[in-house]
This record gives C-alpha cells, sequence and structure tokens, in this order.
C-alpha cells in the first residue's frame, strides 16, 4: 500500500492518472487480479482476505479520486490565471440571475423599518410547545379559539407553530418587562388550499413593553410601518376585534394604498383593507412571563407577510409563492 501512495503521489498530469486506473482500477488491473485469486485460498482464510481486499481497494480509490480532483482544480486555476481572454472579474453575460423570493423582500424591509425605530429583529422556531403556541399567550385548553386553528401535532407532542404569537412569552422572558420587538415567521395550520388558502404562509408579529404604553403608541407604530411599507401615506383605524392575548382587542385597517381611500375594486370600493389585528397585551400573558401588569402595560400587533405581498406585488394566487416557478418570480416586479 505505501508503495502505491508514493507512486500516486509523484503523478503530476491526466494521462499519468489514466495510466495509474489501468494499471491497479480496470477490469485488468492488478486489483482485480488479486480478487481472482482469493478463489484458490483455502475456505478459512478467504473471509478474512476478502475483508482486507476490499480495504484495500477502497483506500486506493479514495486516494486516486482526491489526486484526481486535486489535478483537475489545478489544472482550472492555471487556465484562469494564464488565458489573457478570461477575466473572472467581469459579471456573467447574460446569464439570469437570482433575486430575493418576494416574502424575503418584504420581510426585510419591515425588519429595516422597525429596526430603525429600536425594535430588535427575533427570529424564533418553526417547532414550539403546545404551552408557547397556547397556553401561554391566554389559549387554555378548553379556550374555543383553539378550533380556529387547525394544528400540525408531532409525535412528540410539540407543534408547528399556528401564529408567530408564539413567541411572545420566550421574548418576555428573555427581553422584559421593558422590550420592543418584531418576530416575523412561518407558521402552519393543516387546512384547504386554494387562491387564497396555504397550509404554510407567513406572519409578523411585534410588541412594545413599558411604563405608560397606551394605544396611541400602537396606532403610531402601525402607521409608521404601514406608510414606509406602502411609500405612501397610510391613515389607519381600529375596530373591535377578540383576540386571547389582548384586551381590549382590535382589527386593524388600512386606508387603501391603491386608491388612497378614494374606493377601487382592491378595498372593495370602501376605501379601506384590513390588514391585521391588535391591541393591548392581555394582563394573564403578563403574568406568565412574570411581568408585571400593575407596572408595565404593553400592545402587540401581527400582520400577514403573505397576504402583504399579495397586495404590493398584484399575486392573485397565494399558492404561487410556494410554488418554486421561477417564471412567475422573474415576472415579479419590486
Amino acid at each position: 500500500m505505501n508503495d502505491i501512495e508514493k507512486e500516486l503521489e509523484q503523478i503530476q498530469t491526466e494521462a499519468e492518472m489514466a495510466e495509474f486506473h489501468k494499471n491497479y482500477l480496470s477490469k485488468t488491473g492488478k486489483l482485480t487480479m488479486m480478487m481472482a485469486g482469493l478463489k484458490d485460498l483455502p475456505a478459512s482464510e478467504r473471509a478474512e482476505a476478502g475483508k482486507r481486499y476490499n480495504e484495500l481497494k477502497r483506500a486506493i480509490e479514495s486516494q486516486f479520486f482526491k489526486k484526481q480532483a486535486s489535478l483537475r482544480a489545478k489544472a482550472v486555476n492555471e487556465k484562469l490565471k494564464n488565458d489573457p481572454l478570461i477575466d473572472i472579474t467581469i459579471p456573467a453575460i447574460k446569464k439570469t440571475q437570482g433575486s430575493l423570493h418576494p416574502i424575503t423582500h418584504l420581510t426585510r424591509r419591515v425588519a429595516e423599518i422597525c429596526s430603525s425605530m429600536g425594535f430588535l429583529v427575533v427570529d424564533g422556531n418553526e417547532v414550539v410547545t403546545e404551552f408557547e403556541n397556547f397556553d401561554a399567550v391566554n389559549i387554555p385548553a378548553d379556550h374555543p379559539a383553539r378550533d380556529m386553528q387547525d394544528t400540525f401535532w408531532l409525535t412528540n407532542g410539540k407543534l408547528l407553530k399556528t401564529q408567530t404569537s408564539a413567541l411572545q412569552h420566550e421574548i418576555l422572558k428573555k427581553h422584559g418587562p421593558v422590550v420592543s420587538a418584531i418576530f416575523p415567521g412561518r407558521c402552519y395550520r393543516n387546512e384547504a388550499t386554494d387562491a387564497s388558502h396555504e397550509f404554510s404562509f407567513f406572519q409578523c408579529e411585534g410588541m412594545m413593553v413599558g411604563e405608560n404604553i397606551s394605544i396611541a403608541n400602537l396606532i403610531y407604530v402601525m402607521k409608521t410601518i404601514l406608510s414606509q411599507i406602502f411609500g405612501r401615506e397610510i391613515e389607519v383605524r381600529l375596530r373591535p376585534g377578540f383576540f386571547p392575548f389582548v384586551e381590549p382587542g382590535f382589527e386593524l385597517d388600512g386606508s387603501c394604498p391603491f386608491c388612497g381611500g378614494k374606493g377601487c375594486s382592491v378595498c372593495k370600493h370602501s376605501g379601506w383593507i384590513e390588514l391585521g389585528g391588535c391591541g393591548m397585551i392581555h394582563e394573564n400573558v403578563l403574568k406568565m412571563a412574570d411581568v408585571n401588569p400593575e407596572q408595565y402595560q404593553g400592545f402587540a400587533f401581527g400582520f400577514g407577510l403573505t397576504r402583504l405581498a399579495m397586495m404590493q406585488y398584484a399575486i392573485n394566487d397565494v399558492r404561487l409563492l410556494n410554488s418554486g416557478n421561477l417564471e412567475f418570480l422573474r415576472g415579479i416586479k419590486r
């Protein structure tokens, strides 16, 4: 084996590699002849000899392929270095270049906006515990809100998170009681898919907790985020809505960014588009995270990044976003 390794190390060309392969690894090579000779050994010795033969062959093949890859890489580098017609610093010509997925682009834009306002941007797990997804956000086992979320349960008792609210407890425990954070991410619900529904979608949750936090702070933050996302002044309005982890809770509407609130087919001629839910964080949520609701208050908000992307890029079928269809992705104007 040592002699074979030394012979391999001294090889400098592809032609020499081919000769080595012919001498040792081909059908007429020395290793093949060695294998043929095993049948002449006593039966008691064949198993051990066959084992040693296989180990030797694998070792030689491994060294051979490493040497071959090294020589080929060296040849390519030499060509790139010495060929005056090749300039590897020039961008590829007439080559289709990649781009960010619409959801990624929008997520980064939201993170950039919120970071400029002092919010942390937190990335969380997609697999969470029942406590994180439900109990910690004021949805106990007997709460009817659980029936609204068709959940993917795993065999170990955990689940694919149905809402980004599942990170509220962890963030409050780690950064509270004074914290401003957003946590965008993928969520899952076991439902039939159609042009407006998917089992996998993206949300962005945010919250601000501290002393003397009010609904006025919530309105200002949402107005700022939405106006910067759409690139024009967006008015917001709050309508009463129920979410177990906030009290009071609101449905958040924004003035239609396409018609400026005048009325169009997108907003069904109402001038408003429903964009998400929000409200003041429920005291039970604060207590479970060891935050004193008598001293600290906060608001939480959530909106669908998938829905926003469909609005912003005029996408009429949510399934396209997860399709991997390159023609569709190339056709989106960002």
